[in-house]
């Protein structure tokens, strides 16, 4: 049987393909091929970044794979744990290794709940980003209610959750869901230039960076700014904190460890 998931090294960038013909669906085997992908690249000190996207022309991804749906109705426990897309999403911030969306086509339901999970995204100007689960008598499940709104604002993640009709991806740039916008085709070339310069970063830094993002993103101005104070000191007492400042002061480029 054929991977769902696929991975390539081009120096300290990992490129992970999705690749589940014909627009890449969601399934349950391609989520739990994809996480364990993730971790084992993540806990590789060699790998300073990750791209993510979907194989083919049509799609980032087109959603989840519906036809596993009236299985999934009939196991749910309604216990509230985090599984398949949540499950990888919260693994994907929980993660030292930043990641970069590289979108292009449909990206969809759980496809954009799983965009939304990496820490930027860059889309061409024609892809379609949207949250149609209402149009199945649903609402998003992987994290379209929670991370989106954080991203466009309330009324914005409404409009699409409540709809169900996509965006562009220039429309997307100007609503703040997509941090670049590339020409039709450029995606994964644009993607991968911005991993390139993440990964010329400080990995310790980059890791305090998104530890800061994910736990102080709800809390009161004055606790969040405590929050950086420390972190901040942690950087600054930490091997490439050291070395950044040597670097500076000696005119040389870093030589980062990650710790």
């Amino acid at each position: 049987m054929a991977p769902l998931v696929t991975v390539e090294r081009e120096g300290a960038v990992a490129l992970v393909t999705l690749d589940n013909p014909p627009v890449n669906a969601l399934s349950a085997r391609l989520l739990e091929e994809l996480e364990s992908e993730l971790e084992g690249l993540d806990a590789d000190d060699g790998v300073r970044a990750i791209v993510l996207h979907g194989a083919g022309d049509k799609a980032f991804v087109a959603g989840a794979d519906i036809k596993e749906f009236p299985a999934l109705r009939q196991s749910t426990a309604g216990n509230g744990s985090p599984r398949g897309i949540q499950r990888v999403g919260n693994r994907m911030e929980a993660m030292r290794t930043p990641t970069v969306a590289a979108i292009h086509g449909f990206c969809l339901g759980g496809g954009l709940e799983l965009a939304l999970s990496c820490d930027l995204r860059v889309a061409t100007e024609d892809a379609q980003l949207g949250q149609p689960e209402i149009k199945l008598g649903l609402i998003p499940g992987g994290g379209g209610t929670q991370r989106l709104p954080r991203l466009v604002g309330h009324g914005r993640a409404l409009l699409l959750n409540m709809t169900g009709d996509p965006i562009s991806g220039q429309q997307a740039y100007e609503w703040g869901l997509v941090e670049r916008v590339a020409p039709s085709g450029q995606h994964l070339e644009a993607a991968r230039e911005l991993a390139g310069v993440l990964a010329e970063r400080s990995p310790h830094a980059l890791a305090v960076l998104k530890e800061l993002a994910r736990e102080t993103r709800d809390l009161p101005l004055g606790d969040g700014l405590g929050r950086e104070a420390m972190a901040f000191l942690r950087c600054l007492a930490s091997e490439d904190g050291a070395e950044g400042v040597a670097a500076f002061i000696e005119k040389r480029p870093p030589r980062w460890t990650g710790s």
